[in-house]
């Protein structure tokens, strides 16, 4: 979320440009219908896609080949902006709150496509344990990663690059649609209050992560060594 007349300071990740023509608005139909299936509740498959669209399924599978690829692709576009976070905040609590911030609005509006993404995922690990998933491209989702990476940078300097992963990774707990699950579905939390807890985590998390750093005794100096001689046995040859 750039600041108008600065200059964002990163830009994690950016989604290709759609395609122009009639293969641009067609892969756009191909989309827009999956993401109105997946928020009315659904996991469609490319076939069910391709009948909602009026379109044949062999067009169907020349823009997406499996339904993986599909919703892989749907969960990018309903990220839509969040995959073009940028920031001018040099603080990373700051940089971590604009983020939460920014991208919980979009992460809820599009719940039910996240969570059909979700629900995939967790069907294509359960074939691979049983050994039936075959050549299906699995759903990767792992966008969380870049943007969170990119919103703590700066604490790499300050508590060490170690240090910094953890502090990604647990926050990483915070961000995505299980979060939204666990504080919605079992807390039985708003959208807001959902957000707000989130938010009120990671900023907890930064500030304990920054206070241990500050609170570790610093390396002591190496000693040097003496040269210590033992005493030779008496009749000992030198």
């Amino acid at each position: 979320m750039a600041i108008s007349g600065q200059e964002p300071l990163l830009k994690p990740s950016a989604k290709p440009p759609m395609e122009k023509g009639p293969r641009g608005r067609m892969k756009r139909l191909m989309l827009d219908t999956a993401i109105r299936l997946m928020q009315q509740g659904g996991s469609p498959s490319v076939s069910e896609v391709a009948e909602a669209a009026q379109v044949s399924r062999a067009t169907a599978y020349r823009y997406f080949p499996s339904q993986a690829a599909m919703i892989q692709a749907a969960v990018d576009d309903a990220l839509g902006p969040v995959l073009d976070w940028t920031t001018v905040e040099r603080d990373a609590e700051k940089r971590v709150a604009d983020l939460f911030g920014f991208a919980y609005h979009r992460m809820q509006a599009f719940e039910a496509t996240h969570r059909a993404a979700l629900l995939l995922a967790l069907d294509q690990w359960q074939r691979r344990q049983a050994g039936t998933l075959g050549d299906e491209p699995r759903v990767v989702r792992g966008n969380r990663k870049g943007l969170l990476k990119a919103a703590v940078e700066p604490l790499a300097a300050e508590i060490g690059r170690p240090a910094t992963d953890r502090v990604t990774q647990a926050l990483s707990l915070l961000f995505g649609i299980e979060a939204i699950i666990i504080l919605k579905d079992i807390w039985g939390l708003s959208a807001k209050e959902a957000e707000d807890v989130a938010s009120w985590a990671a900023k907890a998390l930064i500030k304990t992560a920054v206070e241990e750093a500050g609170e570790e005794p610093a390396p002591e100096a190496p000693r040097e060594k003496k040269d210590q001689k033992k005493p030779r046995k008496k009749g000992a040859q030198a």
